[in-house]
C-alpha cells in the first residue's frame, strides 16, 4: 500500500509542476501590467514603464519568474497584488476557505440526496416512482446555473425577504447559493447511481445474496452500495474537483468572496501575482482530490494496490 500511494504522489507532482509551467506561460500572453496600471497617468514613458517592470520583477527571465513561482507555491509566498499591494496569502487565505466550503456543503447535499433516490430509482426501475425520479432529474440538469441562482434570489430574497441576497455572512448565506449548486449536481447524480446500481443488481452475487435471505436493505447497502462505491468515488471526486474551477458565476451572483471572486478581478486588472496564485493553488486542490480518490480505490478495492 505504500508503495501504490507514493506511485500516487509522483504522478500529482508531476501534474502541478506541468499545470503551474502552463499557467505562467499562459498568464504572459496576456498583456502588459505595465500598461494597466499606468492607465489614466499622463506623460508616461518607457522608461516609467520600465521602472514599474522593474518593480514588479517582469523585468526577470521568464525561469527566475517560474522558480518563484514554485518556491511561493510551497512556501505560501506569492508576493503582493499589483493592485494594492496586498500580500497575496492574504487574499488566498480569506478567498479559499469560503471557496471549499461551498464546494464541500453544494456536493455534500447532492450526495445526501441523489444516493438514496437512485437506489431508489434502481430497485423501483420501470415504476411510477423510478420515472418521477428520472423525469424530476431531468429537469434539474434543464437548469442553467445562473438562471436558477437568479430565480432563487428573486424568490426567498426579493419576494419573501427570508435570505440575504449576497455575501457571506452566516448560515443563511450559505443555503441559496448552495441549493443553486446543489440541484444541479443532484440531477446528474441520481442517474449516476440509478446506472451504476441497475447494472450491479444483475450481478449474480447479488442474486446469491438474496437467495440466502438477507433482508433487502442489507443487499442492497451492504453488498451492492460497495461495489457501486468505485465509479461513484471517482464521479464525486471529479465533480468536487470541477466545483472549484467553476464555481466563477455562482460566486459572482451571490457575491461570494472566493476564489471564483478573486480570480475574476484578477483577471480584468491583469493582477498576475493574485491570478497565478489562485490558479495554481485550485489546480494543486484538484490534484490533492484526485489523489484522494485514487488511494481510496486502494482501499475499497485490494486489487488496483497492485496496478
Amino acid at each position: 500500500m505504500i508503495g501504490f500511494i507514493l506511485k500516487r504522489l509522483l504522478q500529482a507532482a508531476f501534474v502541478v509542476v506541468a499545470v503551474s509551467l502552463v499557467v505562467a506561460v499562459a498568464i504572459r500572453m496576456t498583456g502588459d501590467p505595465a500598461l494597466m496600471i499606468s492607465q489614466g497617468a499622463t506623460n508616461i514613458t518607457e522608461a516609467d514603464l520600465q521602472r514599474i517592470r522593474e518593480g514588479l520583477g517582469l523585468n526577470e527571465p521568464f525561469v527566475v519568474q517560474y522558480a518563484n513561482s514554485l518556491i511561493g507555491l510551497l512556501t505560501w509566498n506569492f508576493g503582493n497584488s499589483f493592485v494594492g499591494g496586498t500580500p497575496v496569502n492574504i487574499l488566498i487565505s480569506r478567498a479559499l476557505p469560503a471557496t471549499l466550503m461551498l464546494a464541500f456543503t453544494s456536493l455534500l447535499l447532492s450526495i445526501i440526496i441523489s444516493v438514496p433516490l437512485g437506489i431508489r430509482a434502481a430497485v423501483s426501475r420501470g415504476k411510477w416512482s423510478d420515472q418521477l425520479i428520472r423525469i424530476c432529474s431531468l429537469v434539474g440538469l434543464s437548469f442553467p446555473n445562473f438562471w436558477l441562482a437568479t430565480m432563487l434570489v428573486l424568490l426567498f430574497a426579493v419576494t419573501f425577504r427570508l435570505l440575504p441576497p449576497s455575501g457571506m455572512s452566516g448560515f443563511e448565506s450559505f443555503i441559496m447559493p448552495t441549493l443553486t449548486m446543489g440541484i444541479i449536481l443532484t440531477a446528474t447524480n441520481v442517474r449516476l447511481v440509478r446506472t451504476t446500481m441497475l447494472e450491479t443488481l444483475n450481478s449474480q452475487y447479488i442474486m446469491v445474496a438474496r437467495a440466502k435471505g438477507l433482508s433487502e436493505n442489507k443487499v442492497l447497502y451492504k453488498h451492492a452500495l460497495r461495489n457501486c462505491a468505485i465509479p461513484l468515488i471517482t464521479y464525486f471526486g471529479l465533480q468536487f474537483g470541477g466545483l472549484l474551477g467553476g464555481i466563477v458565476v455562482i460566486e459572482r451572483v451571490f457575491n461570494w468572496p472566493g476564489m471564483g471572486t478573486l480570480a475574476f478581478d484578477a483577471v480584468a486588472a491583469r493582477d498576475y501575482p493574485v491570478l497565478q496564485a489562485v490558479i495554481m493553488i485550485l489546480s494543486l486542490m484538484i490534484v490533492l482530490v484526485n489523489l484522494i480518490v485514487d488511494i481510496a480505490y486502494g482501499f475499497v478495492d485490494p486489487r488496483i494496490r497492485k496496478e
